[in-house]
């Protein structure tokens, strides 16, 4: 039986609930980020990061990523909105970080892709936003400005890469969010979960004076190790902020327990395949 949607409840009574935004980046940082290693360890082989690479990451998060990219020689620049998110990637790539250390220095800024430049700063030859489009209502609008602050730091051929969930029928992820109340297109009307259609990247792309250069799809399944470490994952990327707003984060976590139910293994654990697809363009 499908679960409940969370999104057709009544608005939830009362001042909005309160999100722990630093339990909220540890949730990503040690649970949910991994899933997407996959991706960017294709994308990383494929445009052959290395000593030569100079990649400002878009949304860097806690930057798992940017390390990959520092263990390969790249000299990486991550910028990201959430100060939460980004004192775990200070904590994984600047001096004083426990763990393995990258090859090379790494800045990470918060604010605009603007407050990346710096005074006699080489070209970036690698923009990467790891995001993935369509999750969000309004995420091609930010993306689009995202990309406007970037690319002027770019050189001429730099590749640019962007990236979409795969077809709804490969990713058991997308059941899931459609049925807690998932992501919304704001073109669609409120509560309306949408994936991305098959252009979205290149539309994109070509939006912002990019050629398309090529594109890939990478398995990255969703595992977890019971269905609390699946909630507290899923929740940690925003994707259930508007059903949180409209009910509780209790009330949403029971709906996305329920909807996850399928996908539950014998022992407990939490399997989900998934498909993601990679758009590489360039500056030109």
């Amino acid at each position: 039986m499908t679960p409940t949607l969370v999104r057709h409840q009544l608005p939830h009574a009362g001042p909005a609930p309160r999100v722990d935004l630093c339990a909220r980046a540890r949730d990503w940082s040690e649970i949910q980020e991994r899933m997407l290693v996959p991706l960017y360890e294709a994308v990383h082989e494929r445009l052959e990061v290395g000593p030569g690479t100079r990649l400002l990451g878009l949304g860097c998060g806690s930057g798992l990523a940017l390390l990959m990219a520092a263990s390969r020689g790249a000299a990486v620049t991550g910028v990201d909105s959430s100060p939460e998110r980004l004192a775990l990637a200070r904590a994984r790539l600047q001096p004083g970080a426990r763990g393995p250390r990258p090859r090379v220095a790494a800045r990470i800024v918060e604010g605009s892709p603007r407050d990346a430049a710096g005074t006699g700063t080489p070209p970036y030859t690698l923009v990467t936003a790891f995001e993935p489009l369509g999750c969000r209502a309004g995420d091609a609008e930010r993306l689009d400005a995202q990309l406007s602050a970037a690319l002027p730091l770019a050189g001429r051929g730099a590749a640019v890469v962007l990236v979409g969930w795969g077809p709804p029928e490969r990713c058991a992820t997308s059941g899931v969010l459609r049925a807690a109340g998932g992501p919304v297109d704001a073109a669609c009307g409120a509560g309306r979960p949408r994936f991305p259609l098959r252009d979205d990247l290149e539309e994109t792309a070509e939006r912002n004076g990019l050629r398309p250069d090529g594109s890939g799809r990478v398995a990255c399944p969703f595992g977890y190790a019971d269905t609390d470490s699946a909630v507290r994952g899923l929740m940690s990327t925003g994707l259930f902020d508007r059903a949180v707003a409209a009910a509780d984060r209790t009330q949403v976590g029971k709906e996305l327990a329920e909807a996850l139910t399928p996908f539950v293994r014998r022992g407990g654990t939490v399997w989900m395949p998934n498909v993601f697809r990679y758009l590489v363009a360039r500056v030109r």
